[in-house]
């Protein structure tokens, strides 16, 4: 009998994710020679029939955009943190063939900031008002004792912001993005945007920033993280992110604790250095 064990990342467009590089780091450094991570470009409309036809030999799959919520209606069970914010990012296959959604990217920006020294904040800013700044904002319910101010470009944007702040019981007020300057003295900013959005907003950092977490990686660093480095302040990456949701992933579909975290940051900085 076959000891095979599968995993994979699903999204549309996919060719470029790290998840492969990140798990297969994981299975070397485990010694778990009969696994195999690999990707697959699938669109929401794909996604029944990729799920309907996975055999007993797949233990789980990541899933990035846009399946994060399309998959849920396809789910036996998905966990409290997911639930909370409409999203799953990993499905770990049961030896009983249910399939249950996790959302890992919210514990992972919470060790992501754990390892930097950032155990809790007063007050906090985020960035943006897409489907990552609810994963912020689920975040910050965890470690932000006070207000979250949420910079956007919409009123219908800031109304998305402001009921996922009831939700997730976070005090948030949004401001706009034409005063997302304000946002870079805060204890605790996390930048959610596309690539550019913030490199405007790189000329009024302060002298002494605090924390900055932005979550891109690829190119790396954003105009916005140079600067906040260059003056002292402590910088998350979206590496970072990535490779601690990606640890508690391995972690859920292979059953072995504790997942090799610097082993999979390492591999993650060679495949972007060789980009």
């Amino acid at each position: 009998m076959s000891t095979q064990r599968r995993a994979a990342v699903l999204g549309s467009p996919i060719a470029h994710s790290l998840s492969p590089v990140l798990h297969r780091a994981a299975y070397g450094e485990l010694g778990l020679v009969d696994w195999t991570y690999d990707l697959f470009d699938v669109d929401e409309a794909a996604l029944p029939g990729f799920l309907q036809g996975l055999g007993p030999e797949w233990a789980g799959l990541s899933l990035t955009m846009p399946l994060k919520r399309a998959v849920i209606p396809l789910l036996d069970e998905v966990s409290e943190t997911a639930a909370s914010v409409e999203a799953v990012n990993t499905v770990v296959l049961t030896d009983d063939g249910r399939r249950v959604g996790d959302n890992t990217d919210i514990p992972g920006m919470v060790a992501a900031l754990r390892e930097r020294g950032i155990e809790q904040v007063d007050s906090a800013a985020i960035l943006g008002a897409g489907a990552t700044a609810s994963s912020a904002l689920a975040a910050l319910a965890r470690i932000c004792t006070g207000e979250v101010v949420a910079y956007v470009r919409s009123e219908a944007r800031a109304a998305e912001m402001r009921q996922w702040g009831e939700r997730l019981d976070v005090d948030v007020r949004t401001e706009d993005w034409a005063d997302a300057e304000r946002a870079l003295s805060a204890p605790l900013v996390i930048a959610t945007t596309p690539a550019g959005a913030t490199d405007a907003l790189s000329a009024a950092v302060p002298e002494r920033p605090a924390t900055l977490f932005d979550v891109l990686y690829d190119p790396w660093p954003t105009a916005l993280a140079a600067r906040w480095s260059m003056y002292g302040g402590a910088v998350v990456s979206g590496l970072d992110l990535l490779v601690h949701q990606a640890v508690l992933q391995v972690e859920q579909m292979t059953g072995r604790t504790p997942a090799p975290l610097t082993a999979m940051r390492k591999a993650g900085e060679h495949a972007l250095a060789a980009r």
